[in-house]
């Protein structure tokens, strides 16, 4: 491991189990779902663009706000 202030021997870093994490930032299955559904929409947006690389980001926020849009 690097030291940057040059010790022959640098401290392990601390590690912290993700179930006892501040806040348990394991991801929930709602996450999970929500994200799955995002990206079959942006899957669908692709598709009829005719497939047309380069705009995934455009797809992914497009998706995103109009599946947050639905949940109001």
């Amino acid at each position: 491991m690097f030291d940057p202030k040059g010790n022959k021997q640098a401290k392990t870093p601390i590690v912290v189990p993700l179930e006892s994490a501040p806040g348990n930032l394991a991801m929930k299955p709602h996450a999970i779902a929500c994200d799955t559904k995002i990206r079959d929409r942006a899957y669908e947006l692709f598709e009829s663009r005719g497939r047309e690389p380069g705009q995934d980001e455009q797809d992914w926020l497009r998706a995103e706000r109009e599946l947050l849009e639905q949940d109001r």
